[in-house]
């Protein structure tokens, strides 16, 4: 203890400074900490009205019409293992569903275009796989982890949210959600 009563005494200021200043730095770390923690949980969840598409600058092609179809909308990176296993199945979704009326819209989340034309070039989707250059979609989600993908419905509100891709698994799972999304009465 007599250690540290030296070292303030060393600096020329008084132990009651130092502790003054001690006070000042946790309170600003509780506000920014506060802060952070907020915005951990505002991201788009079941129930939120999901952004809309067009409100966004998305590259790489069309913008599919969404509002009033159900609409499965999947964050992927091409660095991203588990995106590459998820687009044969959403390729599977596709044929099945959007018949029925389901639109699916993979929007990348990568820094580069080039990582992403490399990407859609190499596993040509059969539905619009779109790069959010500005990250402003995925900023506006917060997007937890990648892959994550959200069915929304007619009324543009998000009924299912699943993060990952966990191969047969997840398909399964977005199968059962996308049927009764699909049963919903417009």
């Amino acid at each position: 203890m007599w250690y540290q009563l030296d070292y303030f005494a060393a600096t020329g200021r008084p132990l009651k400074t130092w502790m003054k200043f001690g006070v000042r730095v946790m309170a600003v770390l509780a506000v920014f900490l506060a802060a952070g923690l907020r915005s951990a949980h505002a991201e788009i969840k079941v129930g939120d009205a999901f952004p809309d598409l067009r409100s966004v600058a998305l590259d790489g092609g069309v913008v599919p019409e969404t509002e009033g179809r159900v609409t499965l909308v999947d964050f992927w990176a091409s660095w991203c293992a588990p995106c590459k296993a998820s687009f044969p199945a959403f390729a599977r979704l596709n044929t099945a569903y959007a018949d029925r009326g389901l639109v699916i819209v993979a929007v990348s989340v990568d820094e580069t275009k080039s990582a992403y034309q490399a990407f859609v070039k190499r596993w040509h989707p059969p539905f619009p796989a779109l790069l959010d250059e500005g990250q402003k979609l995925v900023t506006a989600v917060k997007v937890p982890t990648m892959p994550t993908s959200y069915l929304i419905g007619r009324d543009g509100r998000v009924r299912f949210v699943h993060s990952g891709f966990h191969g047969a698994e997840t398909e399964e799972l977005l199968r059962r959600h996308i049927d009764a999304v699909l049963g919903e009465q417009p």
